[in-house]
């Protein structure tokens, strides 16, 4: 998936952005290249790039910022963060508000590369999985996605999720009745490569769980089989 994919590098950087510019066309990437982040958006209105690579520090409107508002307007697009400060407290919260994965400056533009095709590839297979009519399996079930607004309704109420408790009960309810492990899972959370203790998963679960809960008190949605892993099986 190398051939003409259209990204967008927003970098304010001159030297930063020519040098992944330079590489990823390349590889065969059609690449443009953004240096303010008030531009973003209304590049986005007219062009639909695969994958965004997002600096956190831009002029105007910042990457934090950008990258919500890409994800809530266009969720189908794949972000990957890209900044120079590299506390654990920005990495969260970047991935938190809807980011693919994160890379720290210095960087290769090896490493660029690598994790842009990494993204693209998770991105494509969970489009192919959810294709052709998992929205309409959703519309069956108890709880229902609202995927362009990142929104999960369960009894008509919103239930609240946070980005990555949206992305576990999304990837669950394309395939009702498979059993996902924790390792599946975790793919699906955290895109950085971080490491991470399976109590992790279990953790966003039981959080995921008991808003599920609060809204179905009588229903059973999310299973755990011990062991293996969780399956998405509403009752009935």
């Amino acid at each position: 998936m190398t051939q003409d994919t259209p990204l967008l590098i927003v970098e304010d950087e001159p030297k930063i952005a020519r040098l992944m510019d330079d590489y990823l066309t390349s590889h065969g990437y059609r690449v443009t290249t953004i240096g303010h982040g008030d531009e973003v958006l209304p590049w986005l209105e007219e062009n639909s790039p695969e994958l965004v690579l997002l600096d956190v520090m831009l002029p105007g409107k910042d990457g934090l910022t950008l990258c919500r508002e890409i994800r809530n307007a266009r969720p189908a697009i794949a972000i990957i963060m890209v900044t120079a400060k590299v506390e654990e407290v920005d990495r969260l919260l970047g991935l938190e508000l809807g980011a693919d994965d994160y890379i720290c400056k210095p960087f290769s533009p090896r490493e660029v590369v690598a994790r842009v095709k990494a993204v693209l590839r998770r991105s494509q297979a969970m489009a192919e999985q959810a294709a052709p009519d998992h929205q309409k399996s959703h519309e069956a079930t108890p709880v229902t996605l609202n995927e362009d607004g990142w929104q999960a309704l369960a009894g008509g109420q919103d239930l609240g999720l946070t980005a990555v408790e949206f992305q576990l009960l999304r990837v669950m309810m394309q395939s009702p009745g498979r059993i996902f492990s924790r390792e599946q899972l975790m793919d699906h959370m955290y895109r950085d490569n971080r490491i991470v203790s399976e109590r992790t998963v279990d953790s966003h679960i039981k959080k995921l769980r008991k808003k599920i809960t609060e809204a179905l008190p009588e229903q059973e949605i999310i299973r755990s089989v011990y062991g293996v892993g969780y399956k998405y099986q509403p009752e009935g």
